[in-house]
């Protein structure tokens, strides 16, 4: 069973034909909502709100250990994560599809491992390859089945939030190597790779970063819902076809 979790644009999964709700109780406290249950194309998923069902969670106060928790309590095959961003490369335009592989994390006094505990043993992961290749690759191959463009490949700085961010911090982020911007990539995939979870994520481009492109002169918020309602379509249909192919899919983890 494929899990999603939804971030701005995708609060609900319209495609998702709902069977149940959960609430799950974690030892990390209260997740962003209900896990909602259901099937797509006929195969078991499960979608989960980041930001809660009225998104009234900010980036920095996303309770990502629960959140992750849960899903891996209900023993999920896989974690795809949506999420939106603004671009910082200039071939990267509002309505774009991208699917990072690659992170910098600019976030602070975020709850970042579940092994901090008293007792805890000091653990480290290997985050060399931050998103799972497999998981990737099958949401890069359900796009190009429906002749849907995404671009391959691209360094996600995730930053605190909730504000956004100055042109000299974009510049800062260039300079760094960084594509994309976003504010919730991490700790999310830190604690997928904890517990052994794959997780590959779908980034909409809503917006330039600021000072960049049609942002040089500050960023108009009026336009964002159009461009992530319209954006979000293909994501669904993106999705439907991976869930819907995950039976005739490897188990994910393994080389194909």
């Amino acid at each position: 069973m494929l899990a999603i979790i939804g971030g701005s644009g995708l609060t609900t999964l319209s495609n998702l034909d709902v069977s149940h709700r959960e609430v799950v109780r974690t030892p990390y406290g209260e997740a962003s909502g209900a896990l909602v249950f259901g099937q797509i194309c006929g195969r078991p998923a499960v979608f989960l709100p980041r930001h809660g069902y009225g998104h009234t969670i900010p980036p920095h106060m996303v309770n990502y250990r629960a959140n992750l928790w849960a899903l891996h309590h209900h023993q999920v095959s896989g974690i795809i994560s949506v999420a939106s961003v603004g671009s910082i490369r200039p071939d990267l335009q509002p309505g774009d599809i991208v699917l990072p592989d690659q992170i910098i994390d600019y976030t602070w006094g975020r709850k970042s491992t579940f092994f901090d505990g008293v007792g805890s043993p000091v653990t480290h992961i290997d985050f060399t390859e931050p998103y799972d290749a497999a998981l990737a690759r099958r949401i890069a191959e359900a796009a190009a089945a429906l002749g849907i463009g995404v671009a391959v490949g691209a360094v996600y700085a995730a930053t605190q939030g909730p504000r956004l961010e100055s042109a000299a911090e974009i510049n800062r982020l260039e300079r760094d190597g960084a594509d994309v911007v976003g504010m919730t990539g991490m700790p999310e995939a830190a604690l997928a790779r904890e517990l052994g979870v794959p997780y590959a994520a779908i980034n909409v481009v809503a917006n330039h970063a600021a000072g960049r492109g049609s942002s040089a002169n500050g960023i108009r918020f009026d336009s964002l819902e159009h461009v992530l309602q319209e954006a979000m379509g293909r994501v669904k249909a993106i999705i439907e076809r991976v869930v819907g192919c995950e039976a005739a899919c490897p188990p994910l983890g393994m080389s194909v």
